[in-house]
């Protein structure tokens, strides 16, 4: 890994710990309305794969120190709490956003955007799905219960992708070296 792959990484860590800060509590588990699963999401179509999952990964280990999760919380607070699970998906659709965003680069401009689709909103379905995971194991939710429970999220968090997808596919129209990496 190169230090310029590390600024990158380091980058895409501070950028998700200051969309820490906002949050909007919502919905039946206290689950909020947050910047920081978009931004995970952004990491992967920008970064790539291993460079996206490192800044998500990053992000999580100084959330062990500091509060830089949404609402001023710790990852430790996060791994007792009925949110584990979102995290958990942070990582997961870093790594799948960014392995189909890159994949979709070497296509023309119609596949790159339709693959960026798929990537984006792919990865906020596993943030769901591990999330839904987190509220049944923290929460005591069962299957049904904790997928109602994503209902509030599922207009904002949609939006927040599709700027999320617009944003990467800007980076790459203006920094195609930022693909070689």
């Amino acid at each position: 890994m190169s230090p310029v792959d590390i600024a990158y990484i380091a980058v895409f860590a501070a950028i998700i710990c200051v969309l820490g800060f906002v949050s909007i509590p919502v919905g039946a588990a206290g689950v909020p309305i947050v910047l920081q699963n978009a931004a995970a999401i952004l990491a992967g179509l920008v970064l790539g794969a291993r460079r996206g999952t490192a800044s998500v990964a990053i992000f999580l280990l100084v959330g062990l120190a500091l509060p830089v999760l949404a609402g001023g919380r710790t990852t430790i607070y996060a791994l007792g709490s009925p949110t584990v699970g979102y995290l958990v998906g942070y990582l997961v659709s870093a790594a799948v956003a960014g392995a189909i965003a890159y994949a979709g680069l070497r296509g023309g401009k119609g596949t790159r955007v339709a693959m960026f689709i798929l990537a984006g909103y792919l990865g906020l379905f596993l943030q769901y799905l591990f999330g839904v995971f987190g509220l049944m194991f923290r929460a005591d939710m069962t299957f049904g219960a904790a997928w109602a429970a994503q209902v509030p999220f599922l207009l904002p968090d949609a939006g927040k992708v599709a700027l999320m997808i617009v944003i990467a596919l800007a980076v790459h129209a203006a920094f195609p070296d930022m693909r070689r990496r």
